[in-house]
């Protein structure tokens, strides 16, 4: 099976892989995935819909958010570069008995096998951690029907989401692992929105994701982007 290089960061995957035990732990290194799951599904379900809806989760990892939205009722399909994720989200499948088609491909990968497929396509906490971004939003693109819709969210590149995503996060708060994010690989919603009309879409909203540190709890905001962001877009309709 060939790889496509764009999207393929070795060291990347086997950052995750180390982790993939303890995915589920949910006071482990993934915790912050568990805190904001339920806000990245309300995110989706509110602006495309869940139920019924063929979804496909880009880079799923362990499966914690294919699986809340295949709870809610989606056809879900997830697809990742690390074995040992897969290996854990399959695992947990069998435990929640939930119908999930997990394969170990790329987002350019399956473009070219499922092309124009999905109502609706997710790619979260994934972009900045690829070499090439801008080819995985364009794969993305070409995932979702026509009037079909496509999530991401990733983080913001400024002084400011240096202090709070990796100094903050990674050695003062300890909630990610240290070296979890590199501060170069960080997107502006500029540049992000940018690959994304140049793959055919539609901007239709950008929300932050905020962190309060003394109560521990995320929430959206309109209006604070600095940091960690979701981008809702859509594919015209053909």
């Amino acid at each position: 099976m060939s790889e496509s290089k764009s999207s393929v960061d070795p060291g990347e995957i086997a950052k995750f892989d180390q982790l993939a035990s303890r995915w589920w732990d949910r006071d482990g290194e993934c915790k912050p995935l568990h805190d904001i799951n339920p806000l990245r599904l309300d995110y989706i379900d509110q602006r495309a819909g869940v139920t019924g809806f063929r979804i496909i989760d880009v880079g799923c990892g362990g499966g914690i958010l294919s699986e809340a939205m295949a709870h809610r009722g989606a056809e879900v399909s997830g697809i990742d570069l690390g074995e040992a994720p897969l290996a854990v989200a399959r695992l947990h499948q069998q435990e929640s008995g939930l119908s999930i088609d997990y394969q170990c491909l790329s987002a350019e990968q399956m473009a070219e096998q499922a092309a124009g497929t999905f109502d609706v396509v997710v790619c979260f906490e994934m972009l900045e951690h690829v070499p090439e971004p801008e080819s995985v939003i364009a794969a993305c693109a070409r995932l979702a029907r026509p009037g079909g819709h496509v999530f991401f969210s990733t983080i913001n590149r400024n002084p400011k989401s240096w202090a709070m995503a990796i100094v903050g996060a990674e050695y003062v708060l300890n909630l990610l692992p240290r070296g979890t994010h590199s501060y170069q690989r960080f997107i502006r919603p500029s540049e992000l929105a940018r690959w994304a009309r140049n793959a055919g879409l539609e901007v239709r909203d950008i929300t932050g994701l905020v962190y309060n540190p003394l109560t521990r709890h995320y929430r959206l905001s309109d209006s604070d982007i600095d940091v960690n962001y979701f981008m809702h877009t859509r594919v015209a309709e053909s």
